[in-house]
């Protein structure tokens, strides 16, 4: 029988620094170290932006760039307009998309990974025009491909409750944390992304983009009545300007903590294992996510965490973190309080948090995904000129 050929979109890989972009570095490396013998063809639209990206993939990874920039495709598919991407690809057994979207195909299987549907759930936390493509080219992508997988159990939930695709048609495989997320005691590394950061004195830290979803202007509402429990501690707040913003700044200004709130920007992978270590609490009061790896690395960083009580975040943390109503200001102050406070609670947590990351691994993920195209691959169905 002849090996089955697969294609693998990896523009968000090369291209996005978080989110997406590690996931799918994370998955393509790990499935490179389970399968040495499948030809995998790694897709980019346009060009390599993140260091490292495409590096050390072994020989039956094949990397394919094509040189128009990626957003160009994304016009010409929101135009309806046919491109196929196999004809950019090459021919394949299966098609795989870890970013929401399935482009044109004219033939083979297509597998497509939705992480969430926020812009459903909650559509007044998204970008407009963001959730306007999405309203039209999820729903699309959803019945177009032959299989979808879910971050979670909560998204496969949505997935049939929201879009009625068929139990049959899902299958949930978890993210992992990588190995490099763990608790770090080395002096001179604390010290020096401490300083990098100015980071003096003890700090609660938040990490996700500025935005609405992520429910930062309560998390600041909580954090500034701590000095009225005589708690010393700075916010620390690790992520990039998302959309909408400017609230969370005028909450700072309104409540006078503007000499405790840190923002820190982008935070590099490797710097921040040592800023969870560091940081007294770790809290995640989401509105809504379809998985939540944030937390998961704070978990295994032995950070004892708080995060909101919906969406996937349960079924992510289990009994290892404070759970609270994202809504709920005073009970998220509270979980603050304790989480800084109450030794015995940290001292368990600290203990907990590695035990529950530990479950979740990209060599899971990995197998998780090749078991999927593996059942695609066999048979290849006929040509779909109609995709």
């Amino acid at each position: 029988m002849d090996v089955p050929r697969v294609v693998i979109d990896y523009t968000a890989g090369a291209q996005q620094g978080a989110g997406i972009g590690r996931y799918t570095r994370e998955l393509a490396r790990a499935l490179a170290g389970l399968d040495p013998a499948t030809p995998y063809t790694l897709l980019v639209r346009g060009g390599v932006t993140v260091p490292g990206a495409i590096d050390g993939f072994p020989p039956n990874f094949h990397l394919r760039r094509i040189p128009l920039a990626n957003i160009h495709f994304i016009r010409l598919w929101r135009l309806g307009l046919p491109l196929p991407v196999d004809w950019l690809a090459g021919q394949a057994d299966v098609y795989y998309s870890p970013d929401f979207i399935l482009p044109p195909l004219t033939r083979g299987r297509a597998l497509v990974t939705v992480h969430d549907l926020t812009f459903l759930r909650v559509p007044e936390t998204a970008e407009p025009r963001l959730r306007a493509f999405l309203m039209r080219a999820v729903p699309r992508s959803v019945a177009r491909a032959d299989h979808i997988l879910a971050d979670s159990a909560h998204t496969r939930q949505d997935l049939m409750d929201l879009l009625h695709v068929p139990p049959d048609k899902v299958s949930v495989v978890y993210p992992g944390v990588s190995p490099h997320f763990r608790h770090l005691d080395d002096s001179e590394t604390l010290a020096a992304v401490r300083a990098r950061y100015g980071l003096d004195g003890p700090f609660i830290l938040g990490l996700g983009t500025l935005e609405p979803r992520k429910n930062l202007a309560r998390l600041i509402e909580a954090f500034a009545r701590l000095p009225a429990r005589g708690l010393p501690h700075t916010l620390a707040l690790a992520g990039g300007r998302g959309w909408l913003y400017g609230p969370i700044f005028e909450q700072v200004e309104r409540l006078g903590v503007k000499e405790r709130v840190r923002f820190l920007g982008y935070v590099a992978d490797d710097d921040l294992p040592a800023l969870y270590s560091l940081a007294d609490a770790f809290a995640f009061p989401s509105l809504y996510e379809g998985f939540g790896l944030p937390p998961l690395e704070a978990l295994a960083c032995g950070t004892p965490t708080v995060v909101s009580n919906t969406s996937s975040l349960p079924e992510v943390v289990g009994e290892a973190a404070f759970q609270v109503a994202p809504t709920d200001v005073d009970a998220l102050a509270e979980a603050l309080v304790r989480l800084v406070t109450d030794e015995a609670l940290g001292a368990r947590l600290r203990a907990a948090g590695p035990a529950q990351a530990a479950r979740f691994t990209w060599s899971a993920a990995a197998a998780g995904l090749k078991a999927v195209l593996d059942r695609l691959s066999q048979p290849t169905r006929d040509a779909k000129a109609s995709r």
